[in-house]
């Protein structure tokens, strides 16, 4: 008898305007009566005012309501080693950050997590792991995908659009990534699960039938970052998701005197790489161009030394990830296309 593998997957999933205000409601419908809820530090006041109205509203009690100010692996253990009696669900309300602490907090508690992101900058918030600090060094850590979804589009388009384009620079890396680890598999025999590959592949394909800064727009978004996460779940890899390009931002979180929004780093390595790999590169660029992701980047350019110096020790970020950078000295290559590249030309200077 062949091998049957379950995956956990969000159960309740809410992606509409107005739904921060229904969030009791969906606590309250899937019995979850006690609630602890993990916000952003410094999050518009109005936003978790909005969410304990709706909790008191729908007799969800919320006995405790914390900030994530501190991204650390000890502070979330210390939240978690406070949590009240009897709680049955986390709530994580706001940025990656926030999010990714309640996620962990979850996790070690073994409890649902509800995920209400109030943003949608990068994949994090149905990823299968917890982007904290361990010794001062961001590191991602396995945890559970949320039991529940609630992302409102009213919200999410109100925030800021820095964000947003971060969210759709994340979204492009899937097409370098799928490239990517399917190079790994020609070159070291690394298995694709072709399901994942499509399941991320495609996402991005729903979101460029319609990209606009619109509740339809921002539906498309929020589904395709959701299908990533769960794509990565499904494999029990990063591979659907990220690729050289993801290593190149991290090379430049280490080396940047101002690193920017990650998702705004990744953008413009996803196309920059998918150069290098030959496709998919008219695509991103017609995306870009649709959203207003290249004026964005322009309008506060790269450094250009600091690009050329990610690009060289990105390989060693994951010595045993195979990518495209692994095949060969790519930098007089990504040297030229800095030069010459339009788009590139004027946001890497």
């Amino acid at each position: 008898m062949p091998l049957v593998t379950q995956i956990g997957l969000p159960t309740i999933v809410r992606v509409k305007d107005g739904a921060l205000d229904r969030l009791g409601l969906y606590l309250n419908r899937a019995k979850f009566g006690r609630v602890v809820v993990i916000q952003s530090d410094g999050l518009v006041d109005a936003l978790p005012r909005r969410a304990r109205r709706s909790l008191q509203q729908h007799g969800v009690d919320a006995v405790d309501w914390l900030d994530a100010a501190d991204i650390s692996l000890q502070s979330a253990v210390d939240q978690f080693s406070r949590l009240p009696g009897r709680v049955s669900a986390i709530v994580g309300l706001g940025g990656g950050r926030a999010l990714d602490v309640a996620k962990y907090v979850a996790s070690l508690g073994r409890l649902p997590y509800f995920a209400v992101p109030t943003s949608l900058s990068n994949d994090g918030f149905c990823s299968p792991q917890s982007s904290l600090l361990v010794d001062g060094k961001r590191r991602s850590l396995p945890a559970t995908i949320p039991y529940g979804l609630v992302i409102d589009t009213a919200v999410c388009r109100e925030a800021p659009l820095a964000l947003t384009l971060s969210g759709v620079g994340d979204l492009v890396a899937k097409f370098t990534a799928v490239r990517d680890w399917k190079l790994a598999f020609h070159a070291c025999g690394e298995p694709v699960d072709d399901f994942a590959a499509l399941l991320s592949d495609g996402s991005v394909h729903a979101f460029m039938s319609h990209p606009k800064h619109d509740a339809s727009g921002m539906r498309l978004l929020a589904t395709a970052l959701m299908m990533n996460g769960i794509a990565m779940v499904m494999c029990g890899s990063s591979r659907p998701a990220s690729g050289s390009e993801h290593l190149i931002s991290h090379a430049l979180d280490q080396i940047c005197k101002r690193p920017k929004l990650h998702g705004l780093q990744v953008g413009v390595a996803s196309y920059l790489i998918s150069r290098l790999q030959g496709e998919n590169d008219d695509l991103i660029d017609r995306l870009f161009r649709a959203t207003g992701f290249w004026e964005a980047i322009a309008s506060d350019p790269f450094c250009k030394s600091e690009w050329l110096k990610a690009v060289r020790i990105a390989p060693t970020i994951k010595p045993s990830f195979y990518t495209i950078l692994s095949s060969r000295d790519v930098l007089p290559e990504v040297e030229k296309m800095v030069d010459t590249d339009p788009q590139l030309a004027r946001c890497i200077v």
